[in-house]
């Protein structure tokens, strides 16, 4: 089997081409992304393209099977430039496989594509993936879930997949994701429990997460399997306030919802923080998700705790960690952070 893996540099991205190494069934993998990595993978190959812009039928051309991960997060301010990745360049992902001849297409969705829902209760995938209209990230999602249904419609004869993560953590990843959604003004050191008294307790502030090399052997069952369709993917426990605060060893104090969206709009219009206050929207509307369809039918099980996961992220914020390639990259904002300050903290890319 030959794949080709868009996003191929990034979080998950780099947990697939691991787990990938050692797939017997997988012969080849193009890593599609658009900077070129350091970092070599077993098997792998690497070509530069941007899905918004760049020719990608001839890269999937030969390709048994392509997993589309490639997703824009910052520049947040910026809503036509992330559109113009996410949906647009997911059309052109689509398109340009059916025209390929590709006959398995796996898409990252996420949790974040589902409507408000349950905090008490778990959801399976016929949950209505309407998004979270304040958050442009859900938007996309959504937006993307739509135009892969016509798709399915119009290519019967492809696989067609795609799984809907809850958040992805991982210790390589740690210093990408400060950049993508804490910005430069954080020092990792101060993630430390004895550093950290309080932590707040906001109503519904109840989520799923999963550890990235769990989310990349998801992938690989996806592609080895003939299952198709969409899949709940997260690991147990879920994190509600009692158990972040447990993780963080912090104290919990009440803090009324109205009151830290207001904190997260205000620091990130003084440009103090690069995520916009959509985020919280989001993590506080969607629901639970129930995951036995992946568990049934691609035989999946998270090998780490959802716990596990959040502490293995905050000890690479700690250290400093990543990976050599261009969005994992620890070190890669310059001195003092001057080029996370130069992009306009969510304004541009650095």
């Amino acid at each position: 089997m030959r794949v080709v893996v868009t996003g191929a540099s990034g979080n998950v991205g780099t947990s697939l081409l691991r787990s990938l190494a050692d797939e017997p069934a997988v012969e080849s993998v193009l890593g599609v992304c658009r900077r070129l990595p350091k970092m070599r993978f077993a098997k792998v190959e690497w070509r530069a393209a941007d899905v918004a812009r760049s020719p990608l039928r001839p890269l999937f051309q030969g390709a048994d099977a392509v997993v589309h991960l490639a997703w824009l997060i910052q520049p947040a301010r910026d809503r036509a430039l992330v559109r113009s990745v996410n949906v647009d360049g997911s059309a052109r992902v689509f398109a340009a496989a059916a025209a390929a001849g590709v006959k398995t297409l796996i898409y990252a969705s996420s949790v974040g594509a589902y409507a408000p829902g349950p905090k008490d209760r778990r959801v399976d995938e016929g949950w209505p993936t309407a998004g979270v209209p304040s958050s442009f990230y859900s938007r996309h999602k959504a937006e993307v879930e739509r135009l892969l249904d016509r798709f399915e419609a119009e290519h019967e004869r492809m696989r067609v997949a795609r799984l809907r993560p809850g958040l992805i953590f991982k210790r390589e990843a740690a210093s990408g994701i400060r950049r993508l959604f804490a910005g430069p003004l954080l020092p990792g050191s101060l993630l430390r429990p004895a550093l950290i008294p309080v932590f707040p307790e906001l109503d519904r502030l109840v989520v799923q997460a999963v550890h990235s090399n769990d989310v990349g052997e998801a992938y690989r069952l996806a592609l080895v399997s003939d299952a198709a369709g969409a899949f709940n993917i997260a690991a147990e426990p879920v994190l509600d306030p009692e158990r972040l605060a447990s993780v963080f060893e912090a104290r919990r104090v009440r803090l009324p919802t109205r009151l830290a969206r207001a904190g997260a709009e205000i620091t990130y219009r003084l440009r103090l923080q690069p995520s916009e206050p959509g985020w919280l929207d989001m993590g506080l509307a969607v629901p639970l998700m129930d995951i036995t369809r992946a568990r049934e039918l691609l035989g999946w099980r998270a090998r780490h705790s959802a716990t596990d996961a959040l502490r293995d992220l905050l000890a690479g914020m700690r250290d400093g960690a990543g990976l050599e390639t261009p969005p994992l990259e620890p070190g890669g904002a310059g001195p003092l952070r001057a080029r996370e300050l130069l992009s306009g903290v969510g304004g541009r890319t650095g």
